[in-house]
């Protein structure tokens, strides 16, 4: 680990008070953390994995500094019982997560999603009864790698105020799109607030403001001040077609159980339905047509300027490899804050 000075030829640039940390390093400040906050064995190295991986990625917010959000919520403080499945069919799965995050949580309905579409060709799993499910990305990557089509939606404690309210009403409502292809996993993963709370909470630790127009106080008015905001909430992005996405995303969580903990309809839920292609195309042409469209829009003509036209999760998976050799850059303040804990 090193203090990084200005200047820096590598994908992300060196800065006053970052330092650089290795994948092994990275890895073990964030389990050194997590014991502190009550983590460890397995449930510890699915959690770290996960947020390695999200750095490596380039979602510096959903990297190690998610360990500080998961040391200051309360249900962190609270009880856990083991992950167990409440009610199943053969297609189907409900998941109570015993309040563990979930990182863990939504990590063991993939699983389960996984297993119940290979031996039925499809599957629907939901959990409640967690919080923070992570970057919808990760779960939806690992269930493609089995061969299998993926959509993962995850309703949340409400941080995002709808149109015109003064209060919020609704998560931050990530939607996840995975395909299986010949050259690999293609996914689709978006938020549905004009900023992620993971991203609100990371400004504020650092006293950075937030973008014009994106922020709301505890009072519904607007502001660019994170710590402000963390008591109030976020907009949707896209106006009334985000806000509509965002509600329907928020339905789908009650689905997946989100008022059985605390009978509450508006928490944490998070919804897999995962299809095997051959239950739709039998020939097993799904991957090799998937990979025939992803190259027909990278083959189509650029506009002046314009490299290369990239597909989704392509930018995210080819910086991962990168930074797999030149490390993670962090904020020299977040690391003392894991340290201290």
């Amino acid at each position: 680990m090193q203090v990084t000075t200005p200047g820096s030829a590598r994908l992300d640039a060196d800065a006053p008070g970052t330092v650089r940390l290795s994948v092994a390093e990275a890895s073990a400040l964030g389990m050194g953390a997590l014991l502190r906050v009550g983590y460890s064995g397995e449930d510890a190295q699915i959690i770290v994995d996960q947020l390695v991986d999200n750095a490596l990625c380039g979602y510096k917010f959903a990297g190690l500094p998610r360990i500080l959000a998961i040391a200051g919520d309360e249900k962190t403080r609270k009880q856990r019982a083991p992950v167990k499945i409440v009610h199943e069919t053969p297609v189907s799965a409900l998941i109570d997560g015993g309040n563990n995050v979930g990182y863990i949580v939504a990590y063991r309905a993939a699983e389960a999603a996984i297993r119940k579409a290979k031996a039925a060709g499809m599957a629907s799993v939901g959990a409640y009864n967690s919080y923070f499910s992570g970057r919808n990305a990760y779960f939806v990557e690992k269930i493609v790698r089995e061969g299998l089509v993926a959509f993962h939606a995850s309703s949340a404690y409400p941080r995002v105020l709808p149109p015109g309210a003064a209060r919020p009403a609704l998560g931050t409502n990530p939607i996840c799109f995975g395909f299986p292809s010949d050259r690999g996993p293609v996914i689709f993963d978006m938020g549905t607030a004009s900023l992620m709370w993971g991203e609100v909470m990371l400004h504020a630790h650092l006293g950075e403001p937030l973008p014009e127009g994106i922020g709301f106080d505890e009072q519904g008015r607007p502001s660019r001040d994170a710590s402000a905001v963390l008591k109030g909430g976020v907009a949707p992005f896209g106006g009334h077609k985000g806000y509509g996405l965002s509600f329907a995303i928020q339905a789908l969580g009650i689905l997946a159980g989100a008022a059985l903990a605390k009978g509450e309809v508006r928490d944490y839920g998070f919804l897999f339905w995962v299809v095997d292609p051959q239950v739709m195309l039998p020939g097993g042409q799904f991957q090799s047509q998937m990979s025939e469209y992803v190259r027909q829009i990278k083959a189509l003509p650029r506009q002046p300027g314009v490299e290369a036209i990239r597909i989704p999760s392509e930018r995210a998976m080819r910086e991962r490899e990168r930074r797999r050799e030149e490390g993670i850059v962090i904020e020299a303040k977040v690391v003392e804050s894991l340290k201290t804990l």
